[in-house]
């Protein structure tokens, strides 16, 4: 099985503090790879030097095996690269239909293109089929502003995916969603995994969450990688229980 990303003896430090500190793993076509960690073990900050928003001290990221290290965020959408992020980057007073275009319209190659080419480019089409596949029809026309707080992580979501990137980077998805959307979300990203081949990092401190969704779960500490196994591995560690709970 291929590798779509691999990342080489990661480094980013600020002044003397080591954030990344020599993280090496590859994710496969097709995985649903989890990252998890007690806070400020760097896992935001990996996610911020594999996506080009902050500049790697040392190493390499590499993307179906070209080097990728300090590609700028928009290069590597068209590359087929997409990400959530913390805090809900949906435009309140624009419809669910109208942010989901506005994504779109992200991955369309250059200002100029945008610009001048084709206003819809199919982009109005697969709206609607992010809409059904997230089960957010009932909500086309809502302003994003007035859904509830896993309505927007759905939306959210979907608007990752208007572009069909082969690899997705999701920060913290679970945060602040209840059981009921929770148990949606998860379902969806299930299936769109399995239905489109899609590939996933994701970095979650909801530990079932991530034990329930991801195939593989990697466990950072201090900036290293402390383990890397199953989900059922990873529980059973006693270097990440003492991590999480102390001796």
């Amino acid at each position: 099985m291929s590798s779509v990303l691999e990342v080489h003896d990661l480094h980013k430090a600020f002044g003397g503090i080591k954030a990344v500190n020599g993280v090496s793993f590859s994710v496969n076509e097709g995985e649903i790879l989890g990252i998890i960690g007690p806070n400020g073990c760097g896992k935001s900050t990996l996610f911020n030097c594999i996506l080009g928003q902050l500049e790697p001290t040392q190493g390499a990221v590499k993307l179906d095996g070209r080097d990728v290290t300090n590609m700028r965020p928009s290069a590597l959408n068209r590359l087929g690269v997409s990400r959530t992020f913390q805090l809900l980057q949906v435009f309140p007073e624009l419809s669910v239909r109208e942010n989901l275009i506005l994504a779109g319209q992200e991955h369309q190659g250059s200002m100029l293109g945008r610009l001048f080419g084709a206003r819809d480019a199919g982009l109005s089409e697969k709206a609607e089929q992010m809409i059904g596949f997230f089960k957010l029809g009932h909500l086309t026309d809502a302003k994003a502003g007035g859904l509830s707080y896993g309505q927007q992580k759905l939306l959210d979501a979907a608007m990752a995916f208007m572009a069909g990137p082969r690899l997705v980077l999701l920060d913290e998805p679970a945060g602040g969603v209840n059981l009921t959307m929770l148990g949606d979300l998860k379902e969806r990203l299930r299936a769109i995994n399995a239905e489109q081949g899609a590939t996933f990092v994701v970095i979650e401190h909801n530990m079932d969450f991530v034990m329930s969704l991801c195939t593989r779960v990697i466990v950072l500490a201090e900036g290293r990688m402390l383990a890397e196994g199953t989900p059922a591995e990873v529980r059973a560690n006693p270097a990440v229980i003492e991590a999480y709970l102390g001796h």
